[in-house]
C-alpha cells in the first residue's frame, strides 16, 4: 500500500525512533491527515481491528472481514464504505511524508496512544479520543498528576484576567498544569500567569503545532512550547477551522481533572467546553462576575444551568478535584451570655448590676465576671451609678 511506501516509514523512523513498530507510527500519522477530529467512525473502526488494518480497510478494502462490518459510534451506525467517502478525499501520501517531515522540522513529537506520556484521561472520549496527538515541548506535562483546565471568553474585561491570572498562578506555583487553548483573553492570561511562576501550562491548538493562531499569541507559544507544551490532533500546517475549534475543546474539558470558567458571554465557546466537561463527569466551576457583565452572563448560566461550583479562590478550585479544604484559624464561638449582657448595657445611662440582672436574666455573680472581662477590653465604662456600655 502506498501509505506504507518507503519515504513514509523512513520519516516516521526518523521522527519516533523509539517506536516499536514504524507502520503504526505511519497509520496513526496517516489517520490524522484524512480523519478530522474526533470522528466516530474512524475511532470505532481502528478500536475494532487497530491502527494499521483500520487504514487498510479504509482505503485498500483489504481487511479482515469483520472489520468491513457497520461500525458502531455514539450515536448512530456508521457504514465503512459510507465513512471512506470522506476519508479518501484526503488520502495523499506525500502528505503523511510531509506530515512527519514537518513536526521532525519544528521538535514536535508524535504521541501515540500506549506511550508513556500519554493522556489516559482522553481516553473517556471513547470513539470521539483523538488518534494520535502533535506536541512541541514537554509531552510529559500531558500525563501529569493534577491538571486544571482554565477557559474564558477572548473578548474579556479587566476583572476576568485578573481572576484567571490569580487562579493560575497560584495553582501553577503549586505543580497544577494549567491547561487552556492559547487564544486571546482568558486563555492568554491564565498561560502567562503560568509562565511568570515558573509553572507548567499547555496550549492545545485547533490547527498544526507549526501554526501560531492567533497570530498576536507567536511569542507566547514560542515560550509555552519552550517551557510548557503546545499540542495539536491535527498534523502540521493544518488550519485552524470553526469545526475544529469546537472539536479541540472537547480534548481541553478530558485532559483536565477539572474545568473552570473565568468569564464567557451568553453564546461563548467556553460553554461549548463547560458542556465536554459536564457530560464527562468533569468537576466544572465558575467565576461569578458582576450581574450587569454580558461577559459574565455564560459563568451565571453555568451556575444556573450546568450546576457549576461557584470559585472564588485557588482553594476552592482545588475543592473541585476532591483536595480537602485547608482548616482556618480556630474561631471561639461568642458567648451567649456575652451577648445578652451586652444587650442589656445601654451606652447613655448607667444600670446597676442589680438592673442588668432583671434584664440580661443573667445571676449577680455571672454579670460581675462578665463586666470584669468587658472592663479589661474597654467594652464597658464604670460610673457612680453603676455600668454602660463605652462609646466606640
Amino acid at each position: 500500500m502506498r501509505m506504507f511506501s518507503p519515504d513514509a516509514r523512513a520519516a516516521a523512523r526518523a521522527l519516533r525512533p523509539d517506536a516499536d513498530t514504524v507502520d503504526v507510527v505511519v497509520a496513526r500519522a496517516a489517520w490524522s491527515v484524512i480523519a478530522e477530529p474526533g470522528d466516530g467512525a474512524a475511532g470505532a473502526l481502528i478500536r475494532e481491528v487497530g491502527a494499521v488494518e483500520a487504514l487498510l480497510c479504509a482505503l485498500d478494502r483489504r481487511s479482515p472481514e469483520e472489520a468491513s462490518r457497520r461500525v458502531r459510534t455514539a450515536t448512530d451506525l456508521v457504514g465503512v464504505d459510507k465513512a471512506r467517502a470522506r476519508w479518501l478525499p484526503r488520502a495523499d501520501p506525500r502528505a503523511v511524508v510531509q506530515a512527519l517531515e514537518s513536526a521532525r522540522h519544528v521538535k514536535a513529537r508524535l504521541l501515540l496512544p500506549g506511550d508513556a506520556e500519554w493522556p489516559a484521561s482522553l481516553d473517556d472520549l471513547d470513539v470521539h479520543a483523538p488518534v494520535a496527538l502533535w506536541v512541541r515541548g514537554r509531552p510529559a506535562l500531558l500525563a501529569a498528576r493534577r491538571r486544571v483546565a482554565i477557559v474564558g471568553a477572548r473578548a474579556s474585561t479587566p476583572y476576568g484576567e485578573h481572576l484567571a491570572a490569580e487562579l493560575a498562578g497560584d495553582l501553577a506555583q503549586t505543580g497544577a498544569v494549567i491547561v487552556s487553548g492559547g487564544a486571546y483573553g482568558i486563555d492568554g492570561a491564565a498561560h502567562r500567569a503560568a509562565l511568570r511562576v515558573d509553572g507548567p501550562t499547555v496550549a492545545l491548538l485547533a490547527g498544526g503545532v507549526d501554526r501560531a493562531y492567533p497570530a498576536g499569541h507567536q511569542r507566547l507559544l514560542t515560550e509555552i512550547a519552550a517551557r510548557g507544551a503546545v499540542v495539536s490532533e491535527v498534523p502540521c500546517g493544518a488550519a485552524p477551522t470553526k469545526w475544529r475549534f469546537l472539536a479541540r475543546n472537547r480534548l481541553i474539558a478530558a485532559l483536565g481533572d477539572a474545568t473552570v470558567v473565568v468569564e464567557a458571554g451568553w453564546r461563548s465557546g467556553s460553554l461549548n467546553t463547560a458542556g465536554h466537561a459536564a457530560s464527562l463527569g468533569r468537576p466544572l466551576g465558575a467565576v461569578p462576575g458582576p450581574v450587569t457583565s454580558a461577559a459574565s452572563a455564560g459563568c451565571h448560566r453555568l451556575l444556573r444551568e450546568y450546576d457549576a461550583r461557584c470559585v472564588t479562590t485557588t482553594q476552592e478550585v482545588r475543592e473541585l478535584w476532591g483536595e480537602a479544604p485547608v482548616p482556618g484559624p480556630a474561631v471561639d464561638a461568642p458567648d451567649p451570655d456575652r451577648t445578652r449582657l451586652l444587650d442589656a448595657l445601654s451606652s447613655r445611662s448607667a444600670l446597676p448590676v442589680q438592673e442588668l440582672a432583671r434584664r440580661s436574666g443573667l445571676d449577680e455573680a455571672r454579670i460581675a465576671a462578665l463586666l470584669g472581662i468587658l472592663d479589661l477590653e474597654g467594652a464597658v465604662r464604670r460610673t457612680d451609678g453603676g455600668w454602660r456600655r463605652a462609646a466606640r
